[in-house]
């Protein structure tokens, strides 16, 4: 890359990646339905010990080679190099996550036009028919929503890791906080609701947490931290020199736990101020009891909405630039590409993918793999295979195949000897037979 992040430019744009919209319902939901701060503490316990464990192997291959994820494997491998540079193609989960993410961003930006002009549903069974019409039956506002998003998400990267990636992100990410912390205060001001939503999320309740919840907390930790994609790989290649990479990962860390659970204050202040199933997962939390609970709010609660379903959009828009950059990288730095046609290749291949997502989800198509809608088979390949095994071959070439000394030298202006002793055993030993769990659960 030509130009390098800043300090605070790197922590926000890798946060912006770690913050996406599964913070606005799976982490409050497996929270409330695992022992609120008991499932917390578990989620700590696991990101530390394992997703942070990765996170520093991805983060070490891009430091020391300073290239795109498969080059950098290339180039630090010390044999069979070609070999292990195929590892570096799990990037390409990234085109085909941005491809349906897309999409949903897109939905989100058609319920924040419903918030300001007034048309959300009254009663849960108008919500869910209003949700099920816009999936089922209108391409035009999918396709419009969907070309949108993706016109945005690729200006962005085509400006630059430092006047695109950096520049979005240093003032999306504070003004997202800011929405999140101004919609956190008026549920403060809704009183029983509020105190309801802090008992759910934060009384801890042990006697639910099973070996299920383990392995639920174990992947939150794991597909929060964006790994196995190359994003962190190609992000840390453009790391500022001299930087603490480990306090600025510990801040990841934890930007991405507060606004996890800011979302799950506020959704959860409205689900029990009006009696709604807090138990309810996935896109219907939001697209359709949130979306009920606004419209009985009258002017004020379309004013909540546009800006909670704004808040989304943007938590979305991180994510969905940091997961163009590591092909793009790959392109301009093998094949000599312009950043723009390198770009060019990519939106293609993005914006045939999603449309195929929207015609997959319309009830007047019959487009399935699998008995799955092409939606459904992007989302399951990348989140339970390309993922995973992105990981498991990262922990392996760094605690195996790279040299120790490296390492060393890399970790040793901020880790000391025996906490890097430490980090270099769950590397090799911990972390990946603990995603190999999770993969062996997910196909259970």
């Amino acid at each position: 890359m030509s130009s390098k992040f800043s300090k605070i430019g790197f922590v926000l744009a890798v946060a912006g990646s770690a913050v996406g919209l599964g913070n606005a319902w799976k982490f409050p939901t497996l929270v409330g339905q695992n022992g609120g701060s008991a499932f917390v503490l578990l989620y700590l316990l696991l990101t530390l010990g394992v997703a942070f464990v990765i996170f520093l192997a991805e983060l070490s291959i891009g430091k020391l080679s300073e290239k795109d994820p498969v080059n950098g494997y290339k180039t630090l491998a010390p044999s069979n190099k070609n070999a292990w540079s195929m590892a570096g193609f799990t990037m390409l989960a990234a085109i085909l996550i941005v491809s349906f993410y897309s999409l949903v961003i897109g939905w989100i930006i058609k319920y924040m036009y419903f918030s300001i002009s007034g048309n959300l549903s009254l009663t849960l069974e108008e919500s869910k028919k209003q949700f099920d019409t816009l999936l089922l039956n209108d391409f035009t506002s999918q396709f419009i929503c969907f070309t949108l998003v993706f016109f945005i998400v690729f200006y962005v990267v085509s400006k630059g890791v430092k006047n695109g990636i950096e520049k979005l992100n240093v003032w999306m990410m504070p003004t997202l906080f800011i929405l999140l912390v101004l919609m956190l205060l008026y549920a403060l001001s809704r009183g029983g609701g509020f105190m309801d939503a802090m008992q759910f999320l934060f009384v801890p309740d042990f006697s639910k947490i099973t070996g299920n919840s383990v392995l639920e907390a174990l992947a939150l930790a794991f597909f929060s931290l964006s790994l196995g994609v190359g994003t962190i790989i190609t992000y840390s290649a453009s790391l500022p020199d001299k930087t603490n990479f480990i306090t600025s990962t510990l801040n990841i860390i934890l930007i991405n736990i507060l606004i996890g659970l800011m979302m799950g204050l506020i959704v959860f202040t409205f689900i029990f101020e009006f009696g709604a199933n807090p138990n309810q997962a996935g896109p219907g939390l939001i697209f359709i009891s949130l979306t009920t609970l606004f419209a009985k709010l009258g002017v004020i609660g379309h004013i909540l909405g546009a800006a909670f379903f704004l808040s989304l959009i943007f938590a979305g828009i991180t994510s969905a630039i940091s997961m163009i950059e590591p092909f793009a990288f790959y392109l301009i730095n093998t094949y000599k590409m312009s950043r723009k046609n390198a770009l060019i290749l990519i939106g293609i291949i993005v914006y045939i993918l999603g449309n195929l997502c929207i015609l997959s989800t319309l009830s007047a198509t019959e487009f399935k793999i699998f008995e799955m809608s092409f939606f459904d088979v992007l989302d399951k390949l990348t989140s339970k295979i390309i993922m995973p095994l992105g990981g498991i071959l990262a922990a392996i070439f760094v605690g195996f195949v790279m040299k120790k000394r490296a390492l060393e030298i890399l970790f040793q202006p901020y880790m000391s000897g025996i906490f890097f002793k430490i980090w270099y055993f769950f590397l090799r030993f911990i972390s990946p037979l603990a995603v190999i769990v999770i993969v062996i659960n997910a196909f259970r």
